[in-house]
Parts: structure tokens; sequence; C-alpha cells
């Protein structure tokens, strides 16, 4: 029996992450969930590939990388639909230089997706104060620049109407519509499902 044991020990190399949460990121979790109370459901380490997708991803494959295991740490979610209503990502102190590259970047994929990023200051502690203060900011430059849900769906790869799987963007090479561009089922030839353009 504990031959076998060892040998199952030796197959799965696999051990528990401790800690799951840094000491910053408990010390936040407790200061958000005093703040927001019931209003919103607070997820920690969401993984960014769960919460967004990548517009015609077979024509922008390279965005994939920018976003393939990354994580928000904290994404505050309407308590009923759980729908993303805030962002909140734990950031180090800015450098002589400016705004650091990932937080730059983590600004303008929130920003495009319609969705406000409040970034938090790495801290053992947390003022409520400080926090809503840095809520308050992040709308205020968020103002203006929500996309509407509607103009999202347009944006969105339709699922193939006979199978149900994802359709990639195609182009007519003959015949009267040479040219022109289509959805067609990621499984063409044996699945000969299309979307029009337009």
């Amino acid at each position: 029996m504990m031959i076998q044991r060892m040998e199952e020990a030796q197959r799965l190399t696999y051990r528990l992450r401790e800690p799951f949460l840094t000491t910053p990121e408990v010390s936040l979790y407790k200061a958000l969930t005093e703040m927001v109370g019931d209003r919103y459901v607070i997820l920690p380490k969401v993984s960014l590939n769960d919460l967004f997708y990548i517009i015609r991803p077979n024509e922008n494959v390279h965005f994939f990388n920018k976003i393939f295991r990354k994580h928000v740490d904290f994404l505050l979610c309407d308590p009923s639909t759980f729908t993303p209503q805030f962002g909140v990502e734990i950031v180090r102190p800015m450098s002589k230089h400016g705004v650091r590259e990932p937080d730059k970047f983590m600004d303008e994929l929130f920003s495009s997706a319609g969705l406000p990023l409040v970034h938090i200051p790495s801290s053992e502690t947390y003022a409520m104060s400080d926090i809503i203060a840095l809520f308050q900011l992040a709308m205020t430059k968020f103002g203006g620049t929500l996309v509407e849900r509607s103009d999202r769906r347009k944006e969105s790869v339709p699922q193939c109407p006979v199978c149900g799987k994802m359709m990639v963007l195609r182009i007519y090479r003959n015949g009267p519509r040479s040219g022109e561009e289509y959805y067609g089922c990621m499984d063409s030839p044996r699945c000969a499902g299309v979307v029009a353009i337009g």
C-alpha cells in the first residue's frame, strides 16, 4: 500500500499553492467586502481569458498572448446576474518613468470593453476613504467611454446555426459574391453553416 501511494505521489507532482491570496490581497479583499456590503459579489483572481473574448479570433491570434495566463486581482459583479461592474487591480508604486506598461495595457483592455478598472497601490493595510477615492477617480477617468452592450454584441463572433460551433471570417473566392466576406463554420467543409455579414 505504501509503495502504491509513493508511486501515485510521483505521478501527480501537484501541490497546493500557499497562500492562495497574498497579505495585501487578503487585506484589500476584507476592505472591499466592508465597503461594498451586499451590493456586489467580489471574485478574486479572475482569468482575463474568462472575462474577455477576442473579436474575430482567427484574425487577431496575436492578441491572445496578451491575456493568456493573466488575471485581474478582483472582479466586482452584480449579485443577481454576476455581470461584471468593476475590475480592481493591486499595483506597485509608480516608477520615475511613469505608468508601468502592464498597468497601461490593463487600463486599455478594461476601457475598450466598457468596464471601469480601479488601481489600488499595494499595501498591508487599506483606509476606506482612500479606496473610495480611488473608485471615484476610476469612474471620473472612465466617464463617457462606456461601450454599450448592444454595440459589443455586434462585434461578437456568431455561432454556427447548423452545429453550434464558433464561426470564422472567410472570403468568397469565386462566383457572383467573389471578394465578399462572410462567416463560415470552423468545421467546414464537414459543416456547411454560413452567416452573411451586413
